[in-house]
C-alpha cells in the first residue's frame, strides 16, 4: 500500500525570530512546530515573515524567503540592485546587508565550519577572523563594487537575456548586472535578442583588452550573427560534445597576474574578480616562502597560474609539477609556462595521476581544488610527501574545514588562515590556509 504523499508547504507563510547566518547565503529560523526554515533575503536577529519556498509536511528542513521585514538588523540596507529580493535574480545572496557586514558573515561562516567540520577554533587555525575586502572594493553601503569579470547569462525562449532565480531553471530577464565588471557591461549583452541560445558568456580580461563571448545554442539553433558594443571573440559550445569552438577572432584571452601574461582559452577557468589571482599568488607566496632549489607541486594547476609564481621563485634547479584535469587548460599552461625547462604539466585527475608520477618528496605543495575539495584520499597522500608547507586555497569553507580534518590526521596543523572576500554581494569567499608538519610547529 502505498504511502499519502506528503503535504507541500511551498507559500505557507511563518512569523519568525531569525538566528546566526548558515553556509550558502542564508540564515536560520525555526516555525513554532520546531521545523527548520534556511531563510533567504533576512539577517540575524531580525523578525520576518518567511515564506516557504521548498518543502513539505515533515521534512528535516525548509526553504524559505523573507517577504516582510517586522524588525530590522542594524546592518540592513536598502537593496541596490532592481532585480534583486525574493523570486528573482538568485546571482547575489547579500544586497540587503552592508558591505562590512556581508564580511562578518562570511567570517561567521568560515568559523562555523572550522569548529564544526575540523574541530578548530579560529586561534588554533592561526587566523583573526576577518574577512578582507579586495582592493579597491571598500565602498559605502548602497554601492555595489563591479568586480564580475565573467558573466553567464540564461536566455528567455523570447531572447532575452537575464540570469537565472535561485535554485531555479527559470530566467530573471535583466537590462544590467550591478556586478558585472565594465568590460561585461559595455559589452551591451543585455541590449539585444539572443535567439536560439541556451545561454552566453561575456568574459572581459583584466590583463589585456581581450573581450570573447561563448554562446550555447539550443538543439538545432543557428548562431547569430554577433554584434556588440565592443570588438569581441565569438566561440561557441558543442551541443553534442560539449567542446569549446572558435567562431570569429583569437580563441582565447590573455590575462595578467604576478607581473605574468596567461592564455586562457576555450572559456576557460580564471579568477573572476579582478584581484583574485593577484591576491591569492600573494597570499600564497608569503606563506610559503619558497626557495631556490626546491621541488614544489601545483594541484588542479589550472592555466598554470601558481605552478608559473612558484617557477620563478625556485630558479633553474628547482622544479615544478603542476597536475590538471582538464585538456585545453594543460594545452595553455604548457604555452604559458614554457620558457620555464624545469616546469612540468601533465594532464588527468590528481588522485590518479598524482601516484603514477613516483615522487615520494616534495618540499612545498600548492592546491587549488574544486568546490568539493581534494578528499581524504588526496589529501593522506599529500600528507605522506613530507612537504615543509603546503597552501591549500579553497572557495568552500566547508570543503576546506573538512580536508584540514584530514591534514591534521596526516600530521600537519594550519600555520596560518586569511580569508578574501572576493565574491562580493554573494555568499561565497576565498581562503588561503598555510599548513606545516605538526611536530615542527610546537
Amino acid at each position: 500500500m502505498q504511502a499519502e504523499p506528503k503535504k507541500s508547504l511551498v507559500g505557507e507563510e511563518y512569523e519568525v525570530e531569525v538566528g546566526p547566518v548558515a553556509h550558502g547565503g542564508h540564515c536560520i529560523a525555526r516555525t513554532s512546530e520546531g521545523q527548520v526554515l534556511f531563510v533567504r533575503h533576512a539577517l540575524p536577529g531580525e523578525r520576518v515573515v518567511a515564506r516557504v519556498t521548498e518543502g513539505e509536511e515533515g521534512a528535516r528542513f525548509l526553504r524559505a524567503d523573507a517577504v516582510k521585514v517586522l524588525d530590522a538588523s542594524k546592518d540592513r540596507i536598502d537593496v541596490p540592485c532592481p532585480f534583486a529580493g525574493p523570486g528573482r535574480c538568485g546571482g547575489c545572496d547579500w544586497q540587503h546587508a552592508k558591505p562590512g557586514a556581508q564580511r562578518r558573515l562570511k567570517a561567521d561562516v568560515i568559523a562555523e565550519q572550522l569548529q564544526r567540520l575540523a574541530g578548530l577554533t579560529p586561534e588554533e587555525a592561526g587566523w583573526d577572523g576577518t574577512v578582507l575586502p579586495a582592493e579597491g572594493d571598500k565602498v559605502p553601503a548602497g554601492q555595489v563594487p563591479a568586480w564580475r569579470t565573467r558573466v553567464q547569462y540564461a536566455v528567455t525562449a523570447d531572447g532575452r537575456a537575464g540570469l537565472r532565480r535561485h535554485r531555479s531553471h527559470e530566467v530573471e530577464p535583466i537590462d544590467h548586472c550591478m556586478i558585472a565588471a565594465e568590460g561585461v557591461s559595455e559589452l551591451g549583452i543585455e541590449k539585444r535578442v539572443w535567439t536560439g541560445m541556451d545561454s552566453v558568456e561575456a568574459i572581459a580580461a583584466t590583463g589585456s583588452q581581450d573581450r570573447q563571448v561563448v554562446l550555447t545554442p539550443k538543439p538545432g539553433a543557428r548562431l547569430p550573427l554577433v554584434e556588440l558594443d565592443r570588438p569581441v571573440s565569438v566561440l561557441r559550445v558543442d551541443e553534442r560534445s560539449g567542446g569549446v569552438h572558435r567562431v570569429h577572432g583569437r580563441p582565447f584571452v590573455r590575462e595578467r597576474a604576478d607581473g605574468r601574461t596567461y592564455r586562457v582559452g576555450g572559456g576557460g577557468f580564471w579568477q573572476v574578480h579582478p584581484k583574485s589571482a593577484d591576491t591569492l599568488v600573494t597570499a600564497v607566496m608569503q606563506g610559503l616562502l619558497p626557495r631556490k632549489g626546491d621541488m614544489a607541486l601545483d594541484l588542479y594547476c589550472g592555466v598554470g597560474l601558481f605552478a608559473g609564481a612558484l617557477a620563478d621563485r625556485v630558479g633553474d634547479q628547482g622544479a615544478v609539477l603542476g597536475i590538471e584535469s582538464g585538456k585545453r587548460a594543460v594545452e595553455d599552461a604548457r604555452h604559458n609556462l614554457a620558457e620555464f625547462d624545469r616546469v612540468r604539466i601533465e594532464q588527468g585527475k590528481v588522485e590518479s595521476v598524482l601516484p603514477r608520477t613516483g615522487i615520494t618528496e616534495v618540499d612545498l605543495i600548492v592546491l587549488d581544488p574544486p568546490r568539493a575539495g581534494a578528499g581524504r584520499k588526496t589529501v593522506e597522500h599529500l600528507a605522506s610527501l613530507g612537504a615543509r608547507r603546503i597552501a591549500y586555497v579553497a572557495c568552500d569553507p566547508a570543503a576546506l574545514a573538512r580536508d584540514l580534518g584530514y591534514f591534521r590526521d596526516g600530521g600537519y596543523r594550519v600555520r596560518t588562515l586569511r580569508a578574501f572576500d572576493l565574491f562580493p554581494m554573494t555568499h561565497h569567499v576565498e581562503c588561503v590556509a598555510i599548513l606545516e608538519p605538526a611536530a615542527r610547529g610546537l
